[in-house]
């Protein structure tokens, strides 16, 4: 047995242990976070969470920041709930030991948002699924922090004190990256998928904030930070991208995609290895210089030059908004 796979065994019994011995209410109603799912020529993937103890807060603009780092706390303070099983028609799936289900159902001629009805027990939850037109012209993948909402994701302690000290109201969207979505959507007509290392408890939040700034709405491939017998913790940011992008290119085999992301998580390296992994299914890498652009970064942009992949780099937007009108 290897040593991580030892360590994930050890470190999933502790975990055990502590679930154990922390209160818990077991009167709490289970609930079913719905995630965005996404398509395949073949089938629906319809995405979620069984969970229980959660709590729901009032949210105002004006709240101040201590409030702010208290609710933050309260959307990781949730119990996950495994082995429940989840059904949409004729179709289930049962969720696993972090809570999380996926059903696959057949893909009949839908298009565009498909809302599909899930039960468990009493409960009942619609989980949306986007679903690509027929006349899309590429996909597009993006990071989200530093990327579309400002983060500070390029220096570890403004990206915590950002992410926990704010709230869905107040959180900044980049008005520029707003315009660049809009222009790449096309008013539904090509699919946006987000990919970003954020733990999956900030789904639902991650969803206001883009809902109020008006984002294109996509499936969101986040990170599970939890422990099981054979995970300790996750892989790298990079690992999680790199798996995401594959996942969403073998989900739409037949569409090229523009990559976007920034200069301050390695985006350029992860996206080079995408472009190599995919040869001639990327048709542009759009980066926000997030903070000082190192030559490390510029070295992976000029690979992805030398792929014959074009690149823009810049503060903003306005230069890729323009190669692209």
């Amino acid at each position: 047995m290897s040593l991580k796979l030892k360590l994930a065994r050890a470190a999933s019994w502790v975990e055990r242990r502590v679930d154990s011995w922390r209160w818990q209410d077991k009167s709490a109603p289970v609930v079913v976070m719905p995630y965005i799912g996404y398509a395949t020529p073949e089938n629906l993937l319809v995405r979620g969470r069984v969970l229980s103890n959660v709590k729901a807060d009032n949210v105002r603009e004006t709240q101040s920041k201590w409030t702010n780092f208290r609710q933050m706390l309260r959307l990781f303070m949730t119990d996950e709930v495994a082995d429940v099983t989840v059904t949409a028609g004729d179709y289930s799936a049962v969720s696993d030991e972090e809570g999380y289900f996926t059903i696959l159902i057949p893909r009949k001629l839908q298009t565009g948002l498909v809302e599909v009805e899930v039960t468990t027990g009493d409960t009942t939850t619609v989980c949306p699924v986007i679903v690509p037109d027929s006349e899309a012209k590429f996909g597009v993948i993006s990071d989200i922090d530093d990327t579309q909402m400002q983060t500070g994701a390029f220096s570890l302690a403004r990206n915590i004190w950002t992410s926990l000290t704010g709230n869905a109201l107040t959180r900044r969207v980049f008005p520029d990256a707003i315009e660049l979505m809009t222009l790449l959507h096309e008013d539904g007509r090509n699919p946006v998928y987000y990919v970003s290392s954020s733990p999956w408890n900030l789904h639902a939040f991650l969803e206001r904030v883009f809902d109020r700034a008006g984002l294109p709405k996509g499936p969101k491939f986040l990170r599970d930070y939890g422990i099981s017998e054979t995970q300790f913790i996750t892989g790298t940011h990079g690992d999680h991208k790199g798996s995401a992008i594959d996942q969403i290119m073998a989900a739409q085999p037949d569409l090229n995609f523009i990559l976007i992301g920034d200069t301050g998580q390695h985006d350029a390296h992860v996206y080079y290895d995408a472009v190599t992994r995919h040869e001639g299914r990327v048709d542009r890498v759009i980066l926000r210089a997030a903070g000082p652009v190192d030559q490390e970064d510029m070295g992976w942009v000029g690979r992805i030059l030398g792929k014959g992949v074009p690149v823009t780099v810049g503060s903003d937007y306005n230069e890729a908004i323009a190669a692209l009108k």
